[in-house]
């Protein structure tokens, strides 16, 4: 075939250009051993390319939105309208009519499909443009698939997508689409779920988003969904929501909204074996991505299919260190009343002049772990906050009730 498909299993770690950040992690995910994945294929960029520079009217519209600034709304939504608007109107060539068929007709033409745009500039590790493209779901027959892949280039000018890209100094020309046809799943439940807390922003408990039906009610706010907190393959924390509308997939395609039964309102949308197997399955991403992330899933006849993971941009960075145990942090900046930001220069003066200062999110810190694991440390460390800082004092004060936490740091000398 040519060079404006290529199914899950053939995108490799340099495709990024061709199918995105969305459909290079699913090329990745669907190699995962013990992952599910619902199977699929990528239009890639080049078709989009060849969409956009073919059409000189599209050019010339985009031209002018380069011109513009975040303040101009009235001019974005108007240019940006007309862009959608020849884009949707398009006859998408041929060539790449015969090899989206290809893969269509591989999968099943029978089937349903869930199409997705995956942007270049999405699911970076240091870019979070999720969810700035459309996305379709349950859309059914050839017609109906040529028909959301046009809507989903279109997509790339609406005016929320094209406020981002100026507020984070993307180059609309820079930017290109990839489209995903994935075949559908009509899942049980599904949600959202975080291997680092979102709350905490601790990196040991898996934070688990789940409501029946289709993620897109959970997504969109339409229901309070069921959240489980998991530790280490122990369920820590569980808060079931009552949950009274889910929205499922038609069998003709699309998707309604129904109001649940009374007596499954209040059900747990996942068993607590259901919750820990997915914590695994989590941290198995996790492990193969190198970073936090977060992951969309379903469960669909007692399967759990993950249809997404991309990494979490939020955390605050941790320190470097030489193993994976518990340490515990104090702000050199705050305990020295140095409360703003630090030059390079002047962190790099500290790291020289004290051995024990180390650098996070460019800010200064002191490793406090191997002190607070003996009791003569810690009476030190309390008796020195005491004197220097109220506010840290009653930090540290408040960490040493927590007596498991405290046996469970490292004993030995200060690294």
């Amino acid at each position: 075939m040519g060079n404006y498909v290529l199914n899950f299993k053939e995108i490799n770690e340099g495709d990024l250009l061709f199918v995105g950040g969305k459909g290079l992690n699913l090329g990745k995910l669907s190699r995962i051993e013990g992952i599910q994945v619902p199977e699929g294929f990528c239009v890639t960029t080049d078709a989009y390319k060849k969409i956009i520079n073919q059409n000189a009217e599209v050019n010339t519209l985009i031209d002018q939105l380069c011109t513009l600034k975040v303040e101009d709304r009235e001019r974005i939504t108007e240019i940006s309208r007309k862009i959608r608007y020849v884009i949707e109107s398009l006859k998408i060539p041929t060539v790449i009519e015969e090899e989206i068929f290809y893969s269509y007709t591989k999968l099943g033409e029978d089937e349903a499909f869930a199409i997705r745009s995956s942007a270049t500039a999405e699911d970076l590790p240091n870019a979070s443009f999720a969810g700035q493209q459309d996305t379709y779901l349950n859309i059914v027959g050839k017609e109906a698939i040529l028909k959301h892949i046009s809507k989903c280039w279109a997509s790339l000018f609406t005016d929320r997508a094209v406020t981002y890209r100026m507020q984070n100094n993307f180059d609309h020309r820079k930017v290109y689409l990839s489209i995903i046809i994935q075949r559908m799943v009509f899942p049980k439940g599904s949600g959202i779920l975080f291997t680092a807390d979102p709350v905490t922003s601790n990196r040991r408990v898996l934070s688990i988003d789940a409501s029946f039906g289709l993620g897109e009610a959970l997504v969109s706010g339409l229901v309070t969904a069921d959240n489980y907190k998991v530790r280490e393959g122990e369920l820590i924390e569980k808060m079931i929501s009552t949950k009274k509308i889910a929205i499922y997939a038609l069998k003709s395609g699309g998707t309604e909204e129904r109001e649940l039964d009374h007596a499954q309102q209040n059900q747990q949308t996942l068993t607590d074996a259901q919750i820990v197997n997915l914590e695994r399955m989590a941290r198995k991403i996790e492990s193969y991505f190198g970073s936090p992330q977060d992951i969309e899933w379903c469960l669909a006849d007692g399967m759990i299919y993950i249809v997404q993971s991309r990494p979490i941009t939020t955390l605050y960075p941790l320190p470097e260190k030489g193993d994976d145990q518990l340490r515990v942090y104090m702000s050199a900046g705050h305990q020295q009343m140095m409360t703003e930001p630090i030059y390079p220069l002047g962190m790099s003066f500290f790291e020289f002049m004290n051995y024990e200062v180390i650098t996070a999110g460019g800010r200064l810190f002191i490793d406090l772990t191997h002190d607070l694991a003996s009791p003569i440390g810690r009476k030190i460390g309390l008796k020195t906050m005491g004197k220097n800082d109220p506010l840290m004092y009653h930090a540290l004060f408040n960490l040493l009730k927590r007596k498991q936490l405290i046996k469970s740091l490292p004993k030995g000398k200060r690294s």
